[in-house]
């Protein structure tokens, strides 16, 4: 069986369900990304924080709390991608040979899947790992871009360059937690699409639960109320 052979024998709600799964993914991003004004996001909350950040910055001696917040964020960035890399090699030596996977889905799911079918299932999990992984990347490098800039801000905040370098430094800071967020909810759908292997009712499921812990992380969690308990006395 070839791939195109492959893409036959899914059926309707297959690729329906998919185009779903893609679409929420998508849409949970812009809607964190943009939201309301009366229900933002923790992202947008914590953008504001990375402005103050940069501000006290200015007049902070010496900066080395900067430096290792800064270091240990880097760090994060660098422990996906490389978790990332870990999980791809992983999954391509499974996509070489998916016998061990049969047995599983067909205890779940108890249909026969050919090959070329289960491979390419696995090709919508690679799919966002690799995204995840360019996004943790790129996430470290936009950080590195940050702490030269960082490093740039005058001491003295009665000079012109002080706070204008800082305001570039804090937005060069939320781009790049922007593209580590983007990773990490890549990662979220990339367990999500494991479930497609058992079949699209199991990915139904796993469209629910994976929009559903990704929106509440950012509107309804914890850590949001306390960081708009401190915004909003």
């Amino acid at each position: 069986m070839d791939f195109s052979t492959a893409f036959g024998s899914l059926t309707w709600l297959d690729w329906t369900l998919v185009g779903i799964f893609l679409v929420v993914w998508q849409g949970l991003s812009w809607w964190i990304e943009h939201p309301s004004a009366k229900r933002p996001s923790v992202s947008v909350l914590m953008s504001e924080y990375r402005r103050e950040w940069m501000k006290v910055l200015v007049t902070r001696v010496p900066r080395i709390f900067d430096a290792q917040v800064l270091t240990s964020l880097r760090q994060g960035t660098s422990f996906f991608a490389s978790t990332c890399l870990l999980a791809m090699g992983g999954l391509l030596a499974l996509i070489g040979n998916v016998d061990p996977l049969r047995v599983v889905t067909e205890g779940i799911a108890h249909t026969d899947s050919p090959d070329m079918v289960l491979q390419l299932k696995l090709l919508l999990v690679l799919f966002f790992l690799s995204n995840a992984f360019l996004k943790f990347v790129w996430s470290n490098r936009v950080f590195g871009y940050c702490g030269v800039m960082m490093g740039a801000v005058p001491n003295d905040p009665d000079d012109p360059r002080a706070y204008p370098l800082a305001n570039k430094a804090a937005e060069l800071n939320i781009r790049a937690a922007l593209n580590f967020n983007r990773g990490l909810r890549s990662m979220y759908f990339a367990l999500g699409a494991v479930a497609w292997l058992a079949g699209p009712i199991f990915l139904a499921i796993a469209i629910i639960l994976t929009a559903w812990l990704v929106w509440t992380r950012e509107f309804a969690s914890i850590p949001r109320t306390i960081v708009l308990s401190d915004t909003q006395p």
